[in-house]
Formats: structure tokens, C-alpha cells, sequence
């Protein structure tokens, strides 16, 4: 099965390629041929993962050469695909999960004009993350790091109609260019040092860098990974994602783009093993974040953008468990997969709920959903119960893990670790009392209800996996994970809790219980005007928006007032005053040239007076 591995890019990218250049001709079908593209894809990797099970542990990681790219001096640069145990879950991940959302988008986007573009765009996501954690050397990541930046900008700014929308997806495109500059620099850095981009060379030879560039590519790298996985300081594109459909949302903010940047630091381990500054950095990072997101979750009314503060969290518990080394390696990949799981349920109930409420993301227009959406409920509920860990459901596992791990490496990560978790139960319930239990507080001519089997079925699946994966892989994941991460490989008991575990168990069910209390009376369905300070701040998204713009932007713009300035007024100025200056002599010259013979003659007789007194003067002297 590995020789067909290229058409699960293949497949996608054609389809979107077809569906885009087709035309209309194909609005009646091309949303089934884009899901079909999608299934194919998921079905191949499952071919693959199973023939990989069956393999011995020696022979699962398989490089397919496919054609040579780039060959200069020293340099030559393959394009390969590398099907191995970490690319592996992600490709079941981005398939398995995206395949859900196109068929959940069957019915999302129904009535949309131009649901045929929108199908496309997925397959062009699906490609090109697909390029991005199946390429066999870093270049071919870059590749496929750009792809997924162009899709996640068409489908962000996919109603673009809306002010908004194209604003967000501008944005986002902007933020994650910054980023991308990360990884040109560490791609740059690489053909330096090692003459190659190469996943295995650059393993190799990591040992031999110097401190100072294994601490400079390692951040370089971690620069790459705040662009994608929305990590301060490059998070503020995040929450405004949320002007793309939902299923966009559920697409980028669970099982892929924002993944990416995990994806980068974990197979990036042999570097990071050489530079405890850089790995340092990586957990700082997603810790600050974690903080940062689980605030402005709890500050949030519009659903969405709670999920979305939320993504931003649990990205930053993944990044915490990758900058641990060799101890949370395997941790970060098994809750970036059980996330995508309860995360895409989330976001695809939360679409749920706006598809029953006219399309109203406001939370305080919500309440008492639970008995007019039963199905979308009962399957957010399972969602809601994995991401604050509640025990035996998928989080507990992964969640959990990174937590004890971080208070081995240091209570000081323990700590924060355990905080963001309490607050992370806290919002997450506060979410739930406001959309599904008290009141109706329905704007007039809302009636709620239960969304198509075509959103249903989606939610039932991931509802599932968001309580029983934890189980099926908390004793199996390290283990698989250790040859391609260089994860230590932890023995892990389903019903065994350890301190930490009993502490964390506290400490959620403290942040339930805070969210029940504040949020089981009446909501308001206004913004009260006693707000605190913390939750200005987090509807406000800490005001990342506004530090880019007084550090950033404002100085940028000055900068290159003056430049321009300089360019108009020296460079230019030079320029043109030597042309100036030219012209002005040659309209002296060209009076010379009047056509006058006696001119010309007078003109003959002086110089032979001025050559004659010359030759006298020089005699004399």
C-alpha cells in the first residue's frame, strides 16, 4: 500500500483543481466528489496504518522517493513522502476528522450559492496538510506550510462579502506570514549547517551544531510554530477565524492548521535535544498560552470564539508537553489527537446550535437548548466532559499526562499547568449552563431545532471518540510513538490515579462547580457595565490586537514613512537632480548648435585664437 501513499495528496488536490476550473456544470454534484476525495484519502491511511501494525516495529517507517527537486553543488533536494509512526496519526487525523466535516458541510452549506468553491477549498486544505506532515524533508513541509495558509485564508474569508470576514482572513494570512519567516530562517539555517533539509540528515548531524545554532533553530522553528498554532505573541488571528463557516472553524481549530505547529517542534526533537534553552522556550511558550486562552475563554459570549479560546489553550498544553523533551513528547501528540476529536465535536455542535438559532452565536440569546436539540446536546456533552477531563473520557488520559509530567520537570509548570485546567472547567461550564440549561432567553421568532442527519451522524461519531479514544489508546501510544519522537515510553494503567491525578480531579471539579453556581441563575442578556477588570481584558483578547498595533504596526507605519520620504526626497532627489543637472548642460551644449554658419566660423576662429595663445604661453613659460 505504500507505493499508492501520493494519492492521498493526489487525489484532493485534483478534485480541487477540477472542481474550481470546472464551473458551475458541477454545482449540483461536486460537494459529494470533494467528500468523496476526502474519504478515499482517509481510506488509503487506514490501509496504511493497518499494514503498519502488522509490520515489525523495524520496518513501519517507509520513505518514498518520488523525484529529485532541487540539485545544485552539494545541495540536492528530493521531493519524498515519509509514511512513519508520527505522520501516520496524522494523516488518520486530517482525513478521518475532515472527511466528518465535508460530510457535515453536505448540510452546513446546503443553501449556499457557492457550496461547490467551499468543497474545494476543503480539498485543497486536505492536500496540502496532507504535503505538510507527509513530506520527508523540511522544504517539503514549507510546501505544504504555505498551502495550508492559502486554504485556511479562502475559507476564512470564504463569505468575504462580509467586512469582516475579509478582514479576518487578511489577518490571518498576515500573522502567519510572521511566522513563516521562522521557518525560511531555520530552512536557511539547515542548508548551512547540514548542506540538507532532509528529515534524516538533519537528525544525523543535529548533534554536531553548536549551542548557539541549535538554540537559533530551534527558535527559529518555535517561531513557525507560534504562526500556525495561533501561540503568543502570534495568536491574535485566532478568535477572528471565527468569521469563516463553522465547519472552517472545526477544520483549522481541531485537527489541523492549528496542529501544525506541534507537528513541527515533535519532529523536530533531535534538535531541541541539543539546545535546553530553545526547549525552554517551547514550554514557556505553551504555558503563557495555555493561561492566555483558557482567560479569554472565560470572558467570551459568542460560542464560537469561547471554542476558539479554548483551541488556543489546549494548543498551548500540547506545546508545554513538546518543550518537556523526551518525557511529554508522546503526551503532546496523544491530546493533540483526542482533541481533535472533542475539539471538531465542539466546534461542529456549536454549528449545530447555530443552524437551531438563525444563525446566532450569541450565548445570552441561548439556554434550555438541551430539550429542543437533544442530539446536539447529549453529543457537546461528551465533548464538554473530554476537554475538562473528567475521568476515563479522552482528556483525562491525555490531559492528565501532560499535567503530572509537568510537575515532574517543575512545580512551577505543574502549577500553572493545574490552574489552566480549573479554568478550563470553569468556562467550558459556563458554556454549557448558558447554551443548554436555565432559561430561554430565545430572541423573538427563534425556534430551536434539531439539525439534519447529515450534521448529526458527524457529531454522534466524534462524540464517541471524544469519550472511548483516551482509553483505546492510553497504553499503546507512547510505545508506537518512540521511534519517530524519542518519546520515554510510560507505563500507563486505565484505573491506576496517582496523586497528581487525584489533585487535577479536584481541582476541575472545583471549576465545575464554580461555573455551575455563577451561571445557574438568570443571564443577562446584556453587557453588564460593572464588568472587572480581568473580563474586559478578556473580551478585549488581552489586548493582543492593540500591542501589535502600538508596537508593531504604528512604528512599522513611521518606519516606513521616513523611508518613503528618504526615497523621495535623497534618492530620488539625487536621482533627479542629476538628471536636472545633465539637462541643464545640454540645453547650454545645444545652443552651440544653432545652424549658422557664422556661428560656426567665429566659433573655428576662437578656438584657434585660444589654441595659438596657448602654444605662445607654453613657449614662454
Amino acid at each position: 500500500m505504500f507505493r499508492f501513499a501520493w494519492t492521498m495528496i493526489a487525489v484532493p488536490a485534483a478534485v480541487a483543481a477540477f472542481l474550481l476550473l470546472a464551473g458551475r456544470a458541477t454545482d449540483k454534484w461536486g460537494h459529494l466528489l470533494a467528500t468523496a476525495a476526502a474519504l478515499y484519502s482517509f481510506s488509503i491511511g487506514a490501509c496504511l496504518f493497518a499494514e503498519m501494525m502488522l509490520a515489525d516495529e523495524a520496518n513501519r517507517a517507509v520513505s518514498h522517493q518520488l523525484w529529485t527537486l532541487l540539485e545544485s553543488g552539494n545541495w540536492k533536494i528530493n521531493v519524498g513522502l515519509l509514511v512513519d509512526q508520527l505522520s501516520i496519526l496524522f494523516v488518520l487525523l486530517i482525513t478521518g476528522v475532515g472527511s466528518l466535516i465535508h460530510i457535515y458541510s453536505i448540510g452546513y452549506m446546503a443553501h449556499d450559492e457557492r457550496r461547490r468553491r467551499f468543497f474545494a477549498y476543503l480539498n485543497l486544505f486536505i492536500a496540502a496538510m496532507l504535503v505538510l506532515v507527509l513530506g520527508d524533508n523540511y522544504l517539503i513541509t514549507f510546501f505544504g506550510w504555505e498551502g495550508v495558509g492559502l486554504a485556511s485564508y479562502l475559507l476564512i474569508s470564504f463569505w468575504q462579502h462580509r467586512t469582516s470576514a475579509a478582514v479576518a482572513g487578511k489577518k490571518a494570512f498576515v500573522v502567519n506570514r510572521v511566522g513563516d519567516l521562522g521557518l525560511m530562517m531555520a530552512l536557511f539555517t539547515m542548508l548551512a549547517q547540514f548542506g540538507s533539509t532532509a528529515f534524516v540528515d538533519v537528525n544525523r548531524n543535529a548533534a554536531g551544531l553548536s549551542s548557539t545554532w541549535a538554540t537559533l533553530l530551534g527558535l527559529f522553528l518555535l517561531l513557525a510554530a507560534c504562526g500556525k498554532s495561533a501561540q503568543v505573541p502570534l495568536q491574535s488571528w485566532l478568535l477572528d477565524a471565527m468569521e469563516g463557516p463553522t465547519p472552517v472553524s472545526a477544520l483549522i481549530h481541531a485537527a489541523t492548521m492549528v496542529t501544525a505547529g506541534v507537528y513541527l517542534v515533535i519532529r523536530s526533537h533531535h534538535i531541541y535535544e541539543q539546545t535546553p534553552t530553545a526547549q525552554l522556550a517551547v514550554a514557556v511558550v505553551g504555558t503563557v498560552t495555555l493561561l492566555f486562552g483558557a482567560w479569554i475563554g472565560t470572558s467570551k459570549d459568542d460560542i464560537k470564539k469561547v471554542l476558539a479560546g479554548s483551541t488556543m489553550s489546549q494548543i498551548g498544553y500540547m506545546m508545554l508537553a513538546a518543550g518537556l523533551g523526551p518525557i511529554g513528547a508522546a503526551f503532546a501528540i496523544f491530546h493533540l489527537v483526542t482533541h481533535g476529536f472533542f475539539k471538531a465535536n465542539m466546534f461542529l455542535g456549536a454549528g449545530s446550535v447555530m443552524h437551531g438559532m438563525d444563525d446566532d452565536v450569541d450565548m445570552r440569546h441561548f439556554g434550555a437548548l438541551r430539550k429542543a436539540m437533544p442530539i446536539t446536546f447529549l453529543t457537546f456533552a461528551m465533548g464538554y466532559l473530554a476537554i475538562i477531563g473528567f475521568p476515563f473520557t479522552s482528556g483525562f488520559y491525555s490531559k492528565d499526562h501532560i499535567i503530572e509530567a509537568a510537575f515532574e520537570k517543575s512545580p512551577v509548570f505543574g502549577s500553572l499547568a493545574l490552574i489552566g485546567a480549573l479554568v478550563t472547567a470553569f468556562y467550558m461550564t459556563r458554556l454549557m449552563m448558558m447554551t443548554f440549561f436555565g432559561d430561554k432567553r430565545w430572541l423573538k421568532g427563534v425556534h430551536p431545532h434539531e439539525s439534519p442527519a447529515t450534521m448529526t451522524i458527524p457529531l454522534v461519531v466524534l462524540a464517541i471518540l471524544s469519550i472511548v479514544a483516551g482509553a483505546v489508546m492510553n497504553n499503546w501510544i507512547g510505545e508506537w510513538l518512540a521511534p519517530a519522537t524519542g518519546a520515554e515510553v510510560h507505563e500507563m494503567q486505565l484505573l491506576h490515579i496517582t496523586p497528581i491525578g487525584w489533585l487535577t480531579m479536584a481541582t476541575v471539579a472545583l471549576g465545575v462547580f464554580l461555573g455551575w453556581f455563577f451561571f445557574r441563575k438568570d443571564i443577562p442578556s446584556y453587557q453588564p457595565a460593572t464588568d472587572n477588570v480581568f473580563a474586559i481584558a478578556g473580551r478585549n483578547d488581552l489586548y493582543g490586537d492593540a500591542f501589535n498595533e502600538a508596537v508593531f504596526m504604528r512604528p512599522g507605519q513611521k518606519l516606513v514613512g521616513v523611508l518613503d520620504h528618504a526615497d523621495r526626497h535623497v534618492v530620488d532627489g539625487a536621482v533627479m537632480g542629476t538628471a536636472t543637472a545633465l539637462g541643464g548642460m545640454s540645453t547650454l551644449v545645444r545652443k552651440l548648435q544653432n545652424g549658422f554658419v557664422r556661428s560656426y566660423a567665429l566659433t573655428m576662429v576662437a578656438g584657434a585664437v585660444l589654441v595659438g595663445l596657448a602654444l605662445i604661453l607654453g613657449q614662454l613659460a
